[in-house]
């Protein structure tokens, strides 16, 4: 397994690129479980792991408020439509995260299927950088100090039961994230939409989060 050979390394820069905003077709929770399984039998040291992670995920998220704000801004709008980031929606969110403060901006960089459309929409508007940078390191922290704590102790459990495979589990994780996406999105979403936020989170604490909250943030 990449995480297997790489370890934390690895993760950083899987978890980076996914920040800064390119679509890689790799639920990004799958790299945090099971990061946070390597921790817990051991095979690398979770503070050290949590610190990284957030330092890569925090840092990829404000690299891309910044291309939205600046070089990329034309990019975003005319790729956005395609990961079903269309302007309206991006002005939706935009217009309420300026309402909401650092509270509003990291409770939905906390829902799967809406964190996406928060930085880039941030970025084009007029989100001043410190509250959107408040809220981000503030929303990251909790869903990453979330995944941990369920990866550990998943971890724990499941080993006092079985031994499975890294790669089946998380194969396995994955494969039912999308089909529960699917199935919950139902004519709400469309697929552009659902796929990106499978690519964001399959866990079942996730399912949940991203399916109590309205699509486009504005609640």
């Amino acid at each position: 397994m990449f995480l297997d050979t790489y370890g934390v390394a690895a993760a950083c820069a899987v978890m980076l690129v996914k920040a800064i905003g390119v679509p890689i077709p790799i639920p990004g929770d799958v790299i945090l479980l099971a990061t946070a399984a390597r921790a817990a039998e051991g095979k690398v040291v979770v503070w050290l792991a949590f610190s990284a992670l957030l330092l890569a995920i925090i840092g990829g998220g404000l690299l891309q408020f910044l291309l939205a704000r600046g070089p990329a801004r034309s990019t975003v709008v005319r790729y956005g439509p395609r990961l079903g980031l269309t302007a309206d929606r991006l002005e939706r969110v935009g217009a309420r995260m300026c309402k909401v403060g650092p509270l509003g901006i990291g409770l939905a960089v906390l829902t799967p299927g809406v964190r996406s459309a928060v930085v880039p929409a941030c970025g084009l508007t007029d989100v001043p950088l410190g509250m959107f940078v408040t809220g981000l390191a503030a929303g990251s922290a909790i869903d990453l100090g979330l995944h941990f704590a369920i990866g550990y102790a998943g971890s724990n459990l499941l080993a006092m039961v079985v031994a499975p495979s890294p790669v089946a589990l998380a194969a396995g994780l994955a494969l039912v994230g999308l089909a529960a996406w699917f199935i919950i999105a139902r004519r709400r979403r469309s697929t552009p939409e659902v796929l990106n936020a499978w690519a964001q989170a399959t866990c079942p604490v996730c399912l949940v989060v991203g399916n109590a909250v309205p699509w486009d943030g504005a609640a």
